[in-house]
C-alpha cells in the first residue's frame, strides 16, 4: 500500500480534506507537523522516522521553511510535490517572472529596483497607477496600489525600514482587471478546474484570503495552454496558476506551489484534494 507523508507547519481546510481523500481511496496518509520535529541532515538514511513515505506533499505556509524542508526531503531520494526547483521559483515573484519570460509566457510589465532612487525612476518609467509587491509573501500582503508620487513616497519608506528582502522593489504595471482575477489548477499534465476570484467590496485585491469570492470558471483553451505551459516551464507537478483579464489577453503573474483550494473546490464542484492524492499516488509508483 502507498504511503504519503503531508508535512505543514498549519493544519487548514486543504490538509484535512487531503488526509479525507487518501483514507476514501485506501491510502496510508501520514500528517507530519514540521514544528515539533528536528532533522539530522547529516545522516544518510531518511530521518525522523515520521518522514518515512513513498511520496511527501509538502504543506508548509512558511516559504522558507517550505523551501529548506523541501531540499532535505529530495537530499533523501524521496519523490516530493513541489520539487525544490518549483517550490524556489514559485516562492519569489522575481524569479517566477524571469521563468515565465524565458518561456515566453505573457506577464504584466515588470521592473525591478534595488534603493528608493532606483523605484522612483522606475514610476517615472511606468506611470500611475502601478503595484508595489514583495517578492515573496502570501495572500496580498504588503501589495500596495501606487496611484502618485505621495503614496510612492510612503510605501517606499516603509519598505526601507523592513527585512533587507522587502527593499528589493518589485513594481508591475496595474491592470485594469474586471474586478477579478483567475486562479486556474494544475495536477500533473491536467488543467483540473479554474475560477474567477472577485474582490471584496472596497477591495482592489481580489485575494480570497481578503474576503475575495471564488466563482466557477469554464476553463478555455487559452487558459489551458498557459497554465500547462507555466507549469512545466517552473517544473511544478500541483500548482495554481493566477492570471489577469487585460487587452493583451491572458497575463501570467503568479503561481503557487501550496496552493488553497477550501474555496474553489466547492466553487466548481472538482474534488480537487483527491485529485493531488491520485496524482500523488502515481508519482510514488514510478
Amino acid at each position: 500500500m502507498v504511503k504519503i507523508v503531508i508535512v505543514y507547519d498549519r493544519i487548514r481546510a486543504e490538509e484535512k480534506a487531503l488526509q479525507k481523500a487518501g483514507e476514501n481511496i485506501g491510502v496510508t496518509i501520514s500528517l507530519v507537523d514540521i514544528k515539533d520535529s528536528f532533522i539530522d541532515i547529516t545522516k544518510s538514511e531518511v530521518n525522523p522516522e515520521v518522514l518515512k513515505g513513498d511520496v511527501v506533499i509538502q504543506r508548509c505556509v512558511g516559504h522558507y521553511r517550505s523551501l529548506y524542508l523541501t531540499a532535505i526531503i529530495e537530499s533523501m531520494g524521496i519523490p516530493i510535490i513541489n520539487p525544490f526547483q518549483a517550490t524556489m521559483i514559485c516562492g519569489d515573484k522575481l524569479l517566477t517572472t524571469l521563468t515565465l519570460k524565458k518561456a515566453g509566457i505573457p506577464t504584466p510589465k515588470t521592473y525591478i529596483a534595488f534603493t528608493r532612487d532606483g523605484a522612483f525612476k522606475a514610476l517615472e518609467e511606468m506611470g500611475y497607477p502601478a503595484v508595489f509587491k514583495p517578492v515573496v509573501g502570501s495572500w496580498g500582503r504588503l501589495v500596495s496600489l501606487v496611484k502618485d508620487i505621495d503614496i510612492a513616497k510612503v510605501v517606499i519608506e516603509h519598505r526601507e525600514f523592513l527585512y533587507p528582502l522587502y527593499q528589493i522593489f518589485y513594481i508591475q504595471e496595474y491592470v485594469d482587471k474586471p474586478g477579478r482575477d483567475i486562479r486556474c489548477f494544475v495536477v500533473g499534465d491536467e488543467v483540473i478546474a479554474a475560477i474567477y476570484r472577485y474582490a471584496a467590496p472596497g477591495e482592489w485585491r481580489s485575494n480570497t484570503a481578503l474576503g475575495g469570492k471564488a466563482v466557477k470558471m469554464e476553463v478555455n483553451d487559452e487558459l489551458r495552454e498557459l497554465s500547462l505551459k507555466a507549469a512545466k516551464a517552473v517544473g511544478a507537478y500541483v500548482v495554481g496558476v493566477d492570471c489577469l483579464e487585460s487587452n493583451r489577453g491572458l497575463l501570467v503573474h503568479e503561481l503557487n506551489s501550496v496552493t488553497e483550494f477550501r474555496n474553489a473546490a466547492p466553487a466548481t464542484g472538482v474534488d480537487i484534494a483527491k485529485k493531488i492524492i491520485e496524482y500523488a499516488v502515481t508519482l510514488a509508483k514510478k
